[in-house]
């Protein structure tokens, strides 16, 4: 099951230039190892902990994986984060970026941008990414581009064309968004990165 939605997902996608991301975060091992014996390398984790604990055996086994951080992340486990990830995407706060930038200073990163203004959500205003971007290219971070997690009670394709047209502005190529639900949609928008758990993995386990 676990191969034929991989392999349906990736049939999806293949006329875009997009990167699929497996979002493999509380999925038990079998499930991973599935996706990883499909010849699968790239992975996405909530939690710096969780994702140790799972990927730091498997990185020996397969030299090629590609982990991105995809959930918050506090200052405290940003040296754990920067040993670990590829790619950091939620990247929000001047004290965040610093403190990256002090452990990582090549690490590839994207803007999260809180398009919604959700007092329950992470990532920058809307109002105040002009002035976070240019902060971080003071600091010469790499930042790749912007990540959204649209509201679930708004049409998505209002803030995957929100974030396209900012990262346009902001002369940024990548756009890390589109999960599950809603990755057709955001291919169509621009989307260079996809987000996909339940697609692939089915349900997660709580």
């Amino acid at each position: 099951m676990i191969t034929a939605n991989l392999q349906n997902i990736k049939d999806n996608i293949k006329q875009y230039d997009a990167e699929l991301i497996a979002v493999s975060k509380k999925q038990p091992d079998e499930r991973i190892d599935e996706v990883l014996a499909c010849g699968h390398r790239v992975f996405g984790e909530n939690r710096v902990q969780e994702a140790e604990a799972r990927w730091d055996q498997r990185r020996n086994q397969y030299p090629d994986l590609k982990l991105h951080l995809i959930g918050p992340l506090q200052t405290n486990k940003v040296k754990a984060a920067c040993v670990l990830f590829d790619v950091i995407q939620t990247l929000d706060r001047e004290k965040l970026a610093r403190e990256i930038i002090k452990h990582a200073p090549d690490m590839p990163c994207f803007i999260q941008v809180n398009t919604g203004d959700e007092d329950q959500k992470t990532g920058i205003s809307i109002n105040e990414l002009q002035d976070f971007h240019n902060f971080c290219r003071d600091l010469k971070m790499n930042i790749l581009g912007l990540m959204c997690i649209p509201p679930i009670d708004e049409p998505a394709g209002l803030h995957f064309g929100l974030l396209a047209q900012n990262a346009k502005q902001l002369g940024l190529k990548h756009l890390s968004m589109g999960m599950s639900n809603d990755y057709s949609l955001a291919l169509e928008y621009g989307a260079t990165h996809i987000r996909v758990g339940s697609k692939i993995f089915g349900e997660r386990i709580s």
